[in-house]
Order: structure tokens, then sequence, then C-alpha cells
């Protein structure tokens, strides 16, 4: 099992999401900015193509499209699916700034089947 958000963990995932069909319009660049954690703050991007997942790695993007700020604790919640993430932001828990068609274009993929059972998955292999 990997660590939660260490650099093992992001290939992880990005190995697992290749299973996810091909959504045409949903691309983004998106850094995840999660902060507060035990060990500080955590800088991670995805870059997302056709609703694939190219990229999910530690570290900064120049200009990301979007960026997405969250505490630790609920980023750990969404993760474990504890806590939904449009409820999270709907509540204010989840920053965005960017461009949020982009975020909007990623929606399908979010509230799908096969993004959950994924979800569901990495939970599964995963050491919080």
């Amino acid at each position: 099992m990997a660590k939660w958000l260490s650099a093992e963990w992001m290939e992880e995932y990005a190995i697992m999401a290749q299973s996810q069909p091909s959504r045409p319009g949903a691309t983004a660049t998106i850094q995840y900015e999660i902060v507060g954690g035990p060990d500080g703050d955590v800088f991670y991007y995805w870059i997302v193509e056709d609703g694939k997942l190219l990229e999910c790695k530690l570290g900064e993007l120049d200009e990301p499209e979007v960026v997405l700020t969250q505490e630790w604790n609920d980023a750990m919640s969404i993760q474990k699916g504890e806590l939904d993430a449009t409820a999270a932001f709907m509540q204010g828990k989840i920053k965005v700034t960017g461009n949020m068609g982009k975020l909007m274009a990623l929606l399908p993929i979010t509230t799908s089947d096969e993004y959950r059972d994924l979800q569901i998955a990495v939970a599964a292999k995963t050491e919080f």
C-alpha cells in the first residue's frame, strides 16, 4: 500500500486511472494544494486530456488552468469517500481559482460510476 499523497501513491493512481473512458473536451491542467498536513503542505498536479489522466505528480505547474486548495482533513475525507467533492465545494471546503469552465468540463468525469469505482479501488490500496 502506498502512503496517501506520496510519489508512489501518485504513480499508482495514474496507472489505475488508465481504465477511465475517454471524455472529449474534458481537458485541463489542475494544481492541487493540500494545506495543513502533519508534514506540511502538499502540492501536486494533474494533466487531463479528453478525460484521461496523463500526469499525476508531486510538484507545481507554472501556469495551471485551475487551482484547487483544500485542508488536509477535508481532502482525506474526500479520498476516503466520506465526503462528496461537490458537497465540499458547495460548503467552501474546496477553494477554486482559475478557469471555472475547465473545471465544469470535468464534472461528467467526477460524477460517473467509473470514477466512483476508481476512487474506491484507490482508497483500498492507500495507507491513510
